[in-house]
This record gives structure tokens, C-alpha cells and sequence, in this order.
């Protein structure tokens, strides 16, 4: 790219985030603000889920090639035992923290890796007019360690595909972590919020302890 043109691109980008009421990124490729300002500044939008289906996230590659697929790296990272590694990333003997329901849980089995913005939420929140590599990307994001979270497998059924206005991690000291990260993985991917969506994130972000948001963008 020539100096002329990233000036150029540097400049749409200033204007896209004054656009969406989202404070000046610094660096071009982030963005840091308070949580209430974060919050605050996600763009409303409706939601459209017509057209959606899971097959068109593919999910859980194995994006480097070490027979450790997108689940197993995640396990591999939240790990508070390191568990042993065998055969095609068969693991065993690991311990893990599931911060939604605080509990931990020593079967791999008994953990499921939620995407924190479900991806049923992405699409109907931006995702739908991604192409398929981009979809792939967002649905196996390990660049990011709020976008993808070992949990308690039951209580991210629960979850399901809703957003915080009407789910919340059961464990209660969890829910300001929970709409952080939420809001992070929101601006990481240039997503937006359906109304009810943003006024829970809002006032949660105000009740919650004085917090940074920090985002590397996602291309």
C-alpha cells in the first residue's frame, strides 16, 4: 500500500468510528475506551435472522496444521492444569475454570467452547453479509481470548443464541467480566446491537467497576 492510500484508508477509518459514535482508535487497528463509553457507542441497528444456519460459520479447524482443532487449542489455553496432549490432540488430565457458573470441571466432556457473541447473534448483527472465509475466521477467532470461552457445556445450552438482554452467566460476579468481554468481541468484529441489547449493556456498564476496553480489529 502506498503512503498516499494508508493515509487515505487511516482517515475513512476516523470517520467510520465518528460515524458510529465510537472514540478515536489509536492505534489505526484498535480501539480503547472506557466500558460506559464502549457501551455507549455500539451502533443499533435491527437484527436480521433470515437466511441463517451453523453450517455457513465452518468451526473447530485446525488452522495451523498441529492436529489441534479450534475447541482443543481453547482448551489448551484455559487450562488451569495443563492437561497431557496424545495422538490427534486427544487430552486428558487437564483441570478447567468455568467462569460462568464458577466451577471446574476435569472432563473435557463436560465443557463446551462458546462463542461469546453467539454466532446466530453475529449473523443477525453483521454476519450475514460476510463472506464465508470471514465467518470461518470469526467462528475459530483464537486472536482474541474473549471471543471463545470453555464453559460448563449445560449452562452455554442455556445460553443458547441470546444476548444480555436477556441472558447473563448464573454466577453473579461473573456478569460484569461477561458484558465486557461481550461488548469487546461486538466492536472487535463491527458488530451491532438490537436496542433491548444495548440498553442492558449500558446499564450494566455503568453499575459495573471502572473498566478499560481495549480491541485489536478484526480483517
Amino acid at each position: 500500500m502506498t503512503r498516499t492510500l494508508r493515509a487515505t484508508a487511516i482517515s475513512l477509518g476516523a470517520l467510520l468510528a465518528a460515524t458510529l459514535g465510537l472514540a478515536q482508535p489509536a492505534p489505526a487497528d484498535g480501539y480503547s475506551a472506557s466500558l460506559t463509553t464502549a457501551a455507549a457507542g455500539l451502533p443499533v441497528a435491527t437484527e436480521v435472522r433470515t437466511g441463517y444456519s451453523r453450517d455457513l460459520f465452518p468451526h473447530w479447524i485446525d488452522a495451523d496444521g498441529d492436529r489441534c482443532n479450534t475447541r482443543n487449542e481453547v482448551l489448551l489455553a484455559e487450562a488451569v492444569t495443563a492437561p497431557s496432549v496424545s495422538g490427534t490432540c486427544t487430552l486428558s488430565g487437564g483441570r478447567w475454570y468455568s467462569y460462568y457458573d464458577n466451577a471446574y470441571w476435569t472432563l473435557t466432556s463436560d465443557l463446551d467452547i462458546d462463542h461469546m457473541v453467539p454466532l446466530a447473534e453475529a449473523w443477525d448483527s453483521g454476519a450475514r453479509s460476510w463472506t464465508t472465509s470471514r465467518r470461518q475466521a470469526y467462528a475459530n477467532d483464537l486472536g482474541d481470548a474473549r471471543a471463545l470461552a470453555a464453559v460448563t457445556d449445560n449452562v452455554n445450552q442455556v445460553k443458547g443464541d441470546q444476548d444480555p438482554a436477556t441472558w447473563l452467566p448464573p454466577y453473579a460476579s461473573a456478569r460484569c467480566r461477561y458484558v465486557k468481554e461481550w461488548v469487546a468481541v461486538k466492536i472487535r468484529w463491527r458488530l451491532t446491537v438490537d436496542s433491548a441489547e444495548k440498553n442492558a449493556l449500558t446499564s450494566w456498564a455503568n453499575n459495573c467497576p471502572s473498566t478499560t476496553v481495549s480491541v485489536t480489529y478484526a480483517y
